[in-house]
Order: structure tokens, then C-alpha cells, then sequence
């Protein structure tokens, strides 16, 4: 548990910019814009087949943090909710609320910079820029090919493969 940072203006586009912070407007009512901008995280996170039955999402606009909790069946499941959630444009920060029930090492994370390559990431993690492979499938199904990746994208990196 606990709070995990991300780059707010990179990630997947699932609410207009402006509705993130849109509490400030007199004429928006700030809970329903956080409610949708909940909503639409969840249907993301439902969308990739990840959602555990107890998923339960709630987003500060104010703050620009995401608060996720339920119960993950494994620490892997856990990880990759926690980075489908963070990954969304107008996302700073995610509230780890979330519980596994069967306990596993935590992977590492890796955030993605301009010139980043899967195989440069293995190389750094693993010393072996082959096992690339290793890091595309533990972070399926946010990635669909090996060379999609963006800088300020937070990634998965699984203990030794």
C-alpha cells in the first residue's frame, strides 16, 4: 500500500484535460466531474480485463490523485490495476487501497524516457537486453507490441526472468 507518482501529462486520454481540474469553475459541479473521471478509469481498468469484482475507484481532481482499492487475486494483477490507473493523462499520483490474496514479491517500476527501448530497459534491469520479452508480457495488456512505448509511461519490471 501506499502512494504512487506518475507523470500527470503523459498516459491514455479518458477525460477532456480541463475536466480534471474543473472543480475550480463555479458553473461545474467538482463531484460529478470526478465521479465521471472515476467512471471512465474504471471502465479502463474493466476494459483490459483486470478488474477484480470489488474494484472500487475514486478520483480527486483537486489533487489529481486516484484512490483504488478491491482485492487482486496476486501481486501482479495488484501492479498492473495500480499502473492502468496512474497511466491516464491527468493522473499525478495513485492511492494504493488495494489487498492480494496470494502475497508475492513487489516487481519494480520504470518510468519511460525519451530514447527508452524495451531492450534497453531489460539490459539496465537484467543485463541482458534479450529478456525484453519479460517486461512486455508483465505489463499485457496495457501494451499491445513491444515498440509502443512513451516517455513518462510507468512500467512493471518483474524480478529476475
Amino acid at each position: 500500500m501506499g502512494l504512487f507518482s506518475f507523470i500527470k501529462d503523459a498516459g491514455e486520454k479518458l477525460f477532456g484535460r480541463g475536466e480534471a481540474q474543473a472543480g475550480e469553475a463555479a458553473a461545474v459541479d467538482a463531484g460529478a466531474v470526478n465521479a465521471k473521471a472515476a467512471e471512465a478509469i474504471t471502465v479502463y481498468i474493466k476494459t483490459l480485463e483486470l478488474a477484480p469484482a470489488d474494484l472500487a475507484v475514486s478520483f480527486d481532481g483537486a489533487t489529481q490523485v486516484v484512490t483504488v482499492s478491491g482485492t487482486a487475486p496476486d501481486q501482479a494483477s495488484k501492479e498492473r490495476i495500480l499502473l492502468a490507473a496512474g497511466n491516464v493523462q491527468g493522473v499525478a499520483q495513485v492511492d494504493d487501497r488495494m489487498t492480494v490474496l496470494v502475497a508475492e514479491p513487489e516487481a519494480k517500476f520504470h518510468t519511460v524516457v525519451r530514447g527508452d527501448t524495451l531492450s534497453a530497459i531489460a539490459k539496465t534491469y537484467y543485463g541482458n537486453a534479450n529478456k525484453y520479452m519479460a517486461i512486455f508480457e508483465a505489463n499485457k495488456p496495457m501494451l499491445n507490441h513491444p515498440d509502443k512505448i512513451y516517455p513518462g509511461q510507468v512500467l512493471r519490471i518483474p524480478a529476475q526472468a
